[in-house]
């Protein structure tokens, strides 16, 4: 499937960096465990789970050594544990896991669990991992927990394995992407990247679950407007069936080699919000925007002390437009790297019509 710059489509001023997306910042990795099942509906089954986990690892020894972090809410119809500890020190210290609403505890737990394997200090310290959730119950049935501990096990081994890739992650209806819709098409997973003047890197990414049909835009194209009406999109089975387009949502993370402290990690987190307008959210009112910035740049001991001296003021511009651009472009990604998924009841999002698109930017 093509991203958005394999279709000429160009987003922004800024070069993106050799793989566009977030496994251009070092040491940076992200993974997938995507929950797959047709099995009858509870009670007697667990019913047709459309979901999963996704992984992203900020900085392996992001424990001992915590990495600058900030977040900022746009809408808070969502939850995102971890957030006010983020808010409150300027710091991350565990990966950023990503799920659906309904399995969000069930991954908490995993990552506990996992983090006290991998952590001596925890027992004697405590440790809040960061997961952020939005809803795929068009797809997914969710009276019943489908993410086990060994699923974000694995999304957390995947993306170990994927730092330093010399090509993108997948994307697109993978791991916790798998069961969301975005811009009344298929949603899920999207990263891309982008290079300063400076040489700094900034990388966003995104899980997609927002917006209608009729607000998609593409390069400024009003495409949602352009694409014929019989063209199918994120479609219920039936005339009683949800339609997801006011469902809303989603989570966006910056991550950026550059050195900011968490006061700069939060202001490179809002401009999340500005990145997602352009292809169309207006982050409605059951919409959970809720987004979070951490910078490789610079690192922080367990008391919060920094190893050296942030940018800020003005020299945060060239990161800012970074991000929009970045976030613009990882929606799109997060897209057109969907396929066709029939969820729930026959519930159905059918993938954006990539050549469609093309044709129709001219």
């Amino acid at each position: 499937m093509p991203r958005a710059a394999d279709l000429g489509i160009r987003i922004g001023t800024l070069p993106p960096g050799p793989t566009n997306s977030v496994l251009d910042v070092a040491g940076v990795g992200l993974g997938h465990a995507t929950v797959w099942r047709d099995e009858p509906a509870p009670p007697q089954g667990r019913g047709t789970a459309r979901t999963g986990v996704t992984v992203l690892v900020v900085a392996e020894d992001a424990f001992p050594r915590p990495v600058p972090a900030g977040a900022a809410i746009l809408n808070g119809a969502g939850e995102c544990t971890g957030l006010v500890t983020a808010l409150e020190w300027g710091q991350l210290e565990t990966p950023v896991f990503l799920t659906s609403t309904m399995q969000l505890g069930r991954v908490y737990d995993a990552a506990c669990e996992l983090l006290a394997e991998r952590e001596p200090r925890i027992g004697e310290e405590v440790a809040i991992p960061v997961v952020a959730e939005c809803d795929d119950s068009f797809l997914n049935e969710v009276r019943r927990m489908q993410v086990a501990r060994d699923d974000v096990r694995a999304a957390w081994e995947a993306a170990l394995t994927s730092r330093g890739s010399a090509g993108p992650p997948p994307e697109g209806a993978v791991g916790a992407g798998t069961g969301m819709c975005c811009l009344g098409f298929k949603g899920g997973i999207g990263t891309a990247s982008r290079v300063t003047v400076g040489g700094h890197t900034v990388a966003v990414l995104l899980l997609t679950n927002f917006g209608d049909r009729e607000r998609l835009t593409v390069a400024g194209v009003p495409m949602g407007r352009l694409i014929p009406a019989d063209v199918p999109g994120c479609a219920p089975a039936g005339p009683d069936g949800a339609d997801p387009a006011d469902a809303g949502s989603c989570i966006g993370v910056v991550v950026t080699d550059a050195p900011v402290d968490g006061s700069g990690c939060t202001r490179l987190a809002r401009r999340v919000g500005l990145g997602l307008a352009r292809p169309g959210s207006v982050a409605t009112h059951g919409s959970g925007e809720i987004f979070l910035a951490a910078a490789t740049g610079l690192r922080c001991d367990r008391g919060g002390r920094l190893d050296g001296i942030p940018l800020g003021g003005s020299d945060l511009n060239d990161l800012f437009a970074a991000v929009v651009e970045a976030t613009e472009e990882a929606v799109l990604n997060s897209m057109l790297q969907a396929v066709t998924v029939v969820g729930r009841g026959g519930n159905t999002a059918h993938a954006v019509p990539a050549g469609l698109v093309v044709d129709l930017l001219g």
